[in-house]
């Protein structure tokens, strides 16, 4: 009985800090996450301060309207934990060294469509010495300008995108979210169900192999059930 007790009482302190976790997560008030759970301001609080404890449809729809998981309420690591905070991000320093890059990017691409800086000054019309200051990355380029030139190079603008920065993992991330959020339900269902992790992982392997290999499996497979 003494054991229930103090485990009630921890419990309840930790799930206060998990619910607070993930409505600072997604930037909401107290006052918007009461509302969510249809219960008073102060009663939410109590919530989070681990006085009172949410039932599971309370639990349940607060995981609904803030896109979070329901295991995140019976886990051990924080939300914030899984993304680098926008906080934490130097954005002077971001965009300084992104403007070295976009820079870098401009030259390979005129290298390789064999374009002298001349070639490109013309048609783009813009000085050549400004072009070099973009190359360089001296200066920032302005968007319409780099579009303009990413047509001539022949190249989509999302060449120049942040790929594996901090940018480039979120919006990777939102369009992972995007593309799970379409599929179809059973097909969600089936991917999220751990039983079906070794088929999921099967596929990915073969989705690596060259059509040679890939066409020596199916060779065998057939051997097989012949």
């Amino acid at each position: 009985m003494k054991n229930n007790s103090q485990f009630i009482k921890i419990r309840r302190k930790k799930l206060g800090a998990l619910i607070k976790d993930a409505r600072f997560y997604v930037d909401k008030t107290p006052q918007e996450c009461a509302q969510i759970m249809h219960v008073t301001d102060l009663r939410y609080l109590d919530y989070e301060y681990g006085v009172l404890s949410p039932s599971l449809p309370e639990i349940e729809v607060f995981a609904y309207h803030l896109n979070t998981p329901l295991d995140h309420f019976w886990g051990n690591t924080t939300l914030s934990d899984s993304l680098i905070s926008k906080d934490d991000i130097d954005n002077e320093k971001l965009i300084r060294l992104r403007q070295r890059i976009i820079g870098a990017k401009i030259r390979q691409a005129r290298e390789e469509v064999n374009l002298s800086l001349d070639d490109l000054s013309y048609q783009v019309n813009i000085p050549d010495s400004q072009i070099k200051t973009y190359e360089l990355g001296k200066v920032p380029i302005p968007l319409p300008e780099l579009e303009v030139i990413a047509n001539i190079f022949n190249v989509p603008i999302k060449f120049f995108f942040d790929n594996q920065g901090p940018i480039g993992n979120w919006e990777l991330q939102q369009q992972t979210q995007n593309y799970f959020s379409e599929l179809p339900p059973e097909l969600v269902s089936f991917i999220i169900k751990p039983v079906n992790r070794p088929y999921i992982e099967l596929a990915q392997r073969l989705s690596e192999m060259s059509a040679e290999k890939l066409r020596a499996v199916a060779e065998g497979l057939l051997e097989i059930t012949l």
